[in-house]
């Protein structure tokens, strides 16, 4: 189990490091589990990532409901979070982004699919989520735990677009899951360049191929990771 101390250092960066690679702007948020309850999760205080430190984060439970009393105005979709890590036992970190370069893929018949080795965890595909499907007309916000249900069911990978509003990604750790973030946004970019180039013929990675580069990547993980926290959130200002 990974000490609390460290994992609250963890989070304060990758709010710093998203911010950083503009993956998140003044909207967005990323939480991680509890290392010591699997029904709690933390979660900063309604704030631009790239301010928060670690007096700004709180505690819930997977209701999305504030612990210990605090306060402090918390996210409006915060039950996008409490959702996924009540019906995704093995995710430990989520992020959630509103990035220019994916949306357009929530809101056209262009599937997001793998383009390079960096986001070949797309390989299960991207499935869309269509808030008027169960709620009607909205504001497109994830507002209460039956809209987060839902936006959860989902995510039967590591992304879920949301049409017309951005997209989450999920990780067995906070890097995994902010690695995952990054290279969405990329790849959402690489695709829609590749499109434009060569319509409907460009070559994807197969299934195999996005497993064997997803395998690899893991192994390096620590290395991206290592460098964005000491670019995006040195130790001092965590």
């Amino acid at each position: 189990m990974i000490p609390l101390d460290s994992v609250i250092d963890d989070l304060v960066a990758a709010n710093r490091i998203l911010a950083g690679l503009g993956v998140l702007d003044g909207f967005g948020h990323v939480s991680v589990r509890h290392p010591e309850r699997a029904d709690r999760y933390i979660l900063s205080r309604s704030l631009a990532p790239e301010l928060v430190t670690r007096d700004d984060l709180q505690t819930y439970d997977l209701a999305s409901s504030v612990q210990d009393g605090d306060a402090r105005a918390p996210y409006l979709e915060r039950f996008i979070h409490g959702e996924i890590y009540a019906r995704r036992p093995d995710v430990r970190s989520v992020v959630h982004s509103h990035a220019a370069t994916v949306v357009p893929f929530g809101v056209t018949e262009h599937p997001l699919r793998p383009l390079f080795h960096m986001s070949s965890f797309l390989r299960g595909g991207a499935p869309v989520f269509e808030m008027r499907e169960r709620f009607g007309d909205t504001d497109m916000l994830v507002r209460n735990n039956a809209q987060g249900a839902a936006l959860a069911e989902r995510l039967t990978g590591a992304v879920v677009l949301m049409r017309g509003h951005g997209y989450c990604t999920v990780g067995a750790t906070i890097a995994e899951a902010v690695f995952r973030a990054y290279y969405t946004q990329v790849n959402a970019d690489l695709q829609q360049r590749a499109i434009a180039l060569g319509g409907d013929d460009v070559t994807y990675l197969n299934d195999e191929e996005a497993k064997l580069s997803e395998a690899s990547n893991r192994s390096v993980m620590a290395r991206p990771w290592g460098l964005w926290k000491a670019k995006f959130a040195p130790k001092e200002q965590a």
